[in-house]
């Protein structure tokens, strides 16, 4: 690859960095995509997702212009309404109120918008009846806020991407490992690039980092989320290693949000290191509300009940790594096994069952079995069965007198047979990352001021997410966020054309 010139170079391969490209190109800037991985790895993260994408609408007949429901299908199925003000709900309390207001305006607001413009530009999208709809009296009900998901998930995701940007005149370039951003010491003119064995610059008159978080590094891993993360299974791409962020603060970036926090989630406990491309995101265990969860001592150490899964298992992944042995065992009997999701089905499971919970506690590999023969016991008698189970509601259905509750969905564990599986923390991504201006995504310097040509999206923004994250809420950002990148960048180039 010889030394080229763009309009925008886009750094990264994912969901961020293709809505950054489309909008660029929108406004006829000549887009050239790095992607740091091969063709067979490309996407990023965006690959290894479900596809879940979360969006405020105010009843099916938003849905509407984003899929073709059929009649049946509208006939079955309460969607339910997720609005503006359920969306900032849901981001103040999983954030504790730390979520930058003006970050978070522009993520709930452009949610909508942004969906119908990817609906626009030829993306897929259908109703996730498999994981966010249980069917009770004949009718499909979603809950947790979320109801699509991108056509064939993470890799239909990409895929949609890829094909959008190639019919779009958008270039992509594999194997193509961005590793520097050329500046004048106060704005940014292109990147240089480690490709084919050689290092060759690319001009450029805007540059979008989308390039992801630092979760694929276990030395900043250890530096920034502290003692005992380089033990966390990666759950996604290998190749996120903090590369963008690294180069905006290399040119003055302003570092923000919360820099030792990250998504984490139950993964099987023999997963590899980095993510699989041939079970994807299926390595999670994600149906922890209907059963209990115990550590190597044999007792529980977390209400697996405290509120519907798309609110705790982002957070749920630090808590699992800071028990002995950075494990735990998920225990489910025959009342509940039939509504867990589809990754506990694979091939690729950690996984163990017995006709008695005294047979179980003897499979249950590096735990105290007497203890949590007795864990067991007391958690049965202090199920409140006179209140009515149901899973598409918190229920209240809740233990009384136990040290640690369980505040909705508690069954006792009393039908055989029952299936226990092992999980320990699986590091989605970070949350640490630049300043941005909300509406263009321009980076800020340290004096508060943007960087001119520089622009970020994804993983990279810092200040949207502390603590915990609501599902699906990274692919919106990323396209919400992603897609303003690519219109700012466009618009200053064009305008740099006409002065």
């Amino acid at each position: 690859m010889a030394d080229q010139d763009y309009d925008v170079v886009v750094v990264g391969g994912g969901n961020a960095a293709f809505c950054a490209a489309l909008a660029a190109q929108e406004e006829g800037a000549r887009v050239l995509v790095l992607e740091r991985a091969s063709v067979d790895e490309s996407g990023g993260n965006s690959r290894f997702t479900a596809g879940a994408i979360r969006f405020a609408f105010d009843g099916v007949e938003d849905l509407k212009e984003l899929v073709d429901l059929t009649p049946e299908e509208l006939d079955t199925t309460d969607f339910g309404t997720y609005t503006t003000d359920q969306f900032y709900d849901d981001m103040f309390r999983v954030t504790q109120y730390r979520t930058d207001p003006e970050l978070c305006e522009r993520l709930v607001h452009q949610s909508l918008p942004t969906m119908k413009w990817l609906k626009s530009r030829g993306m897929r999208f259908v109703p996730i009846y498999g994981r966010q709809a249980f069917k009770v009296d004949g009718r499909f009900v979603f809950w947790g806020g979320l109801v699509l998901e991108s056509w064939g998930g993470g890799p239909g995701l990409v895929d949609q991407h890829t094909a959008m940007a190639r019919e779009s005149g958008i270039d992509i370039q594999y194997d193509s490992r961005a590793i520097e951003l050329i500046s004048d010491g106060f704005s940014v003119s292109g990147v240089r690039v480690k490709t084919g064995g050689r290092i060759v610059e690319i001009s450029a008159r805007a540059v979008v980092l989308a390039a992801g978080g630092f979760e694929s590094n276990p030395e900043w891993r250890t530096r920034y989320l502290g003692p005992g993360w380089e033990l966390a299974k990666v759950r996604g791409t290998r190749f996120n290693t903090g590369d963008g962020i690294k180069m905006a603060l290399n040119v003055g970036a302003s570092a923000y949000g919360n820099w030792s926090g990250c998504h984490a989630v139950g993964w099987d406990a023999n997963a590899p290191e980095f993510g699989d491309l041939t079970v994807g995101d299926n390595f999670q265990k994600h149906s922890y509300p209907w059963g209990i969860m115990v550590n190597a001592t044999g007792k529980r150490f977390v209400d697996e009940g405290a509120d519907f899964r798309n609110y705790t298992y982002a957070k749920y992944g630090r808590v699992i790594l800071n028990q002995p042995e950075q494990f735990a065992w998920q225990v489910f009997d025959q009342k509940v096994t039939g509504i867990l999701r589809d990754e506990y089905r694979i091939k690729r499971v950690t996984k163990v069952t017995a006709d008695t919970i005294e047979g179980l506690a003897e499979k249950l590999e590096g735990v105290d079995a007497d203890t949590f023969v007795k864990e067991v016991e007391e958690y049965n008698a202090a199920v409140q069965t006179d209140i009515p189970y149901d899973p598409n509601v918190k229920d209240g259905r809740c233990t009384k007198g136990l040290e640690i509750p369980k505040s909705n969905w508690a069954n006792t564990l009393d039908k055989p047979p029952y299936e226990a599986y092992q999980v320990t923390c699986g590091v989605t991504f970070t949350f640490g990352g630049v300043r941005v201006e909300p509406e263009t995504s321009q980076v800020m310097d340290e004096e508060m001021q943007p960087i001119p040509g520089l622009y970020a999206a994804g993983e990279m923004v810092g200040g949207i997410f502390y603590f915990n994250y609501p599902g699906g809420t990274g692919l919106i950002s990323g396209a919400v966020f992603g897609r303003g990148a690519g219109m700012a960048a466009g618009k200053a180039v064009a305008k740099a054309k006409a002065s």
